[in-house]
């Protein structure tokens, strides 16, 4: 089998919903990252991804081709694993690489959280619906007389549709479970806005950003941020005496887009391939998150994923692990460190070793990067693999991303 590799593309800034991307959509944010891409090569095919999409559109990936003006025999299609979107994107493609004639793939995501479409309820929205064809004078004069309980709004911070909590109300019950401080939470938040801030001062991301709308940085990482001033904010979610998840050690509602080219041996010929790494092997796993909480099931990919591989924790030059909350990452590893866990929960007996906290996440992770969902694989992925290809040959390295519902996604990556 070819091997496959990927190669860092190009994102926008990331910036905080609201703010300076306020005024622009998914496909608005998509079409410039596309276009710079394209200008380097042209895909034999594009997958893009968006966990939010707006119900006018179909097939984002589709619609974003035309409107970044690619070539209209361009296969393009759309993907979606909740926070592992633009990561299962690449490991698709992957799988597409090498046949039906195609080489090189370019893969993404993106998300407007300023632009989160407001649905009608169900039984409403069919009532109206059915007027529409038979009565269109009542289904107006209907939908003028709407009341707020007939909407849908995201109050719940984008609740799980099965349990009814949010992402945060689920991680308090993995902070609990696994006995996560606060103290060591703020840490976490404290050190990837240190990393992001001093990765941008060195211009670590100046040729993985793509300026849009007269902003070319992100504009969420805080150098100036402390312990002192992450212990002073209040939990957001359980706002009782047990609460611990933050504003600050939580990721923050983001805009952005980003991308990045997955190419086998031939696809690598049309690519400048400085920064390319190989693709080694993946794991997706699922769990039921009652218990310990909705984000832990890359603690049953990573211990499979090193595990099939003979490879330990040690082995790992780079891990980039998605911060979603900076608990959860402190739960993950805490979980594929604990040989009890690892075999009740992965199925493996292998001694795995100390997971090496100083290789985590060099320049910053999401929590000060920011987390626009459907964009954070393929933001993750080209930063890691700019990392590693600076590392000497033969460097592994181990990204993992968790999602809604149970799930989440560990690739791992090594430099030729």
């Amino acid at each position: 089998m070819s091997k496959v590799y990927i190669v860092p593309g190009k994102r926008t800034p990331f910036v905080k919903a609201g703010k300076e991307f306020a005024q622009l959509e998914s496909i608005a944010l998509s079409a410039p990252v596309v276009q710079a891409m394209a200008e380097t090569a042209r895909p034999d095919f594009l997958a893009w991804g968006q966990v939010i999409p707006s119900p006018s559109i179909s097939n984002l990936g589709r619609e974003l081709l035309l409107e970044a003006g690619l070539d209209a025999e361009i296969p393009a299609y759309s993907t979606q694993l909740a926070c592992s979107t633009s990561m299962l994107a690449t490991i698709q493609a992957a799988g597409m690489l090498g046949k039906g004639g195609a080489h090189l793939a370019l893969i993404g995501g993106v998300e407007s959280m300023s632009h989160v479409p407001i649905a009608l309820k169900a039984d409403v929205a069919q009532k109206l619906a059915f007027m529409f064809q038979t009565d269109p004078a009542g289904a107006l004069a209907a939908f003028n007389a709407l009341k707020p309980e007939d909407v849908d709004l995201p109050v719940r911070g984008w609740a799980n549709r099965i349990s009814g909590r949010s992402m945060g109300d689920h991680t308090e019950d993995t902070a609990k479970f696994f006995e996560i401080a606060r103290e060591d939470q703020d840490r976490i938040a404290f050190e990837s806005h240190a990393r992001a801030s001093a990765g941008q001062a060195k211009g670590f991301f100046d040729d993985l950003i793509l300026p849009v709308g007269g902003i070319d940085k992100d504009m969420i990482p805080r150098a100036d941020s402390t312990l002192e001033k992450l212990s002073t904010l209040k939990p957001v979610f359980d706002t009782g005496p047990g609460g611990t998840l933050t504003a600050g050690n939580s990721s923050p509602l983001t805009d952005g887009a980003a991308g990045l080219w997955v190419a086998d041996e031939e696809g690598l010929k049309s690519l400048d391939a400085s920064h390319a790494v190989e693709l080694v092997d993946w794991q997706i796993a699922a769990m039921d998150y009652k218990e310990e909480g909705i984000l832990m099931a890359p603690a049953r990919a990573m211990p499979r994923l090193l595990e099939r591989n003979g490879l330990k924790l040690s082995d790992i030059a780079l891990f980039e692990i998605h911060e979603a909350f900076a608990s959860q990452v402190l739960a993950n590893v805490k979980a594929i460190t604990d040989p009890v866990y690892r075999k009740a929960k992965a199925g493996v007996d292998a001694d795995l070793g100390a997971f090496p906290w100083e290789r985590l996440n060099p320049n910053g992770g999401s929590l000060a990067i920011g987390h626009p969902f459907g964009a954070t694989g393929a933001r993750i992925l080209s930063q890691t693999a700019k990392e590693l290809s600076a590392m000497s040959s033969g460097s592994y390295a181990i990204v993992s991303i968790c999602a809604d519902g149970g799930q989440g996604s560990v690739v791992l990556l090594r430099l030729p």
